[in-house]
């Protein structure tokens, strides 16, 4: 059996953003991506796990301040952070996951630890904590996970409450890859959704819903988590392509374009097969979004038209 040709895709949020962003804000994004892109890609091209490449992919994602992910997670009602993140290996069908953390510095490797060194798929909260303190994963200081954007954008949410007129802000960071060997894997990490309350979490540490990997395909989330949650979208994806046989495109395109529009959601994913192909659909005004594939350079877009 030959030798697959490695692919890294990765997403870092849909709908969070408007043609009116700077240019230097656009660049900055870009740059990030970029380094998502070299970092994971290397692991791949070094002979390493997809398991490995998605998770250094998502670590620089959760370091870079742009996203809505480790360092640039949102705020919840009550001014704090809380980070799910999750991980699966589609070769075993391993998953670990981990919701309403703090403190966590990058959640994608606390969710790995929970797959690969506990009993269980899911750990929450406080326990999820003391298992991070138990395997030596890193904490940062509140401080760290502090931007003024988004405070701000708490501040706009509570303003906009206290008038009657909720807004909400999305965003998430995921790879897919498929390495050397033909196996897949997937990682979704994110603050989750400004001014949460009551211990919500969304879709992206949910196995199935905003995270899924099986031997023919791999799937990473991103938008209004509640509707990816209840379309079981990223499993939704996946037996579209192996258990009907749909190509990519057509699959994501049923999940995404269609189920969760109509049940009033939107968002976006990354779909990536084990025969190579991918997609990256969203059915918002822009999606950041990039892949490295056969050509072995890097690809970065923002926007539909690009």
């Amino acid at each position: 059996m030959s030798e697959a040709r490695p692919i890294l895709l990765i997403h870092s949020g849909a709908g969070v953003i408007g043609r009116n962003v700077s240019s230097g804000k656009q660049q900055a994004i870009r740059a990030s991506l970029h380094e998502a892109l070299r970092r994971g890609h290397a692991r791949l091209r070094a002979g390493d796990s997809a398991l490995d490449a998605v998770c250094a992919a998502v670590t620089t994602l959760e370091d870079a301040p742009q996203f809505n992910a480790g360092r640039g997670a949102v705020f919840t009602h009550a001014g704090t952070n809380e980070l799910d993140a999750a991980v699966m290996d589609g070769a075993t069908l391993r998953a670990g996951a981990v919701a309403g953390v703090r403190g966590i510095r990058n959640p994608v490797l606390l969710a790995r630890a929970a797959m690969e060194h506990s009993s269980h798929v899911m750990l929450i909260g406080e326990g999820a904590e003391a298992f991070a303190r138990e395997r030596g994963i890193e904490f940062a200081a509140p401080e760290y996970f502090r931007t003024e954007e988004r405070w701000r954008e708490l501040q706009n949410a509570l303003t906009n409450d206290a008038r009657g007129e909720p807004q909400d802000y999305f965003g998430t960071v995921g790879a897919v890859a498929l390495d050397a060997h033909g196996h897949l894997a997937a990682a979704t990490s994110t603050g989750g959704m400004t001014n949460k309350r009551w211990g919500r979490v969304g879709d992206a540490p949910v196995i199935g819903a905003g995270t899924y990997a099986n031997a023919r395909c791999a799937v990473s989330c991103t938008g209004h988590g509640e509707f990816y949650i209840r379309t079981c979208a990223a499993h939704a994806i996946c037996m579209r392509v192996a258990e009907m046989h749909q190509s990519a495109t057509s699959a994501s395109e049923q999940v995404i374009d269609r189920e969760i529009p109509q049940l009033g959601g939107s968002g976006g994913a990354i779909v990536l097969c084990a025969d190579g192909t991918f997609a990256t659909p969203f059915n918002t005004e822009g999606m950041y979004r990039g892949w490295i594939d056969g050509d072995g350079r890097p690809h970065i877009r923002i926007w539909k038209d690009e």
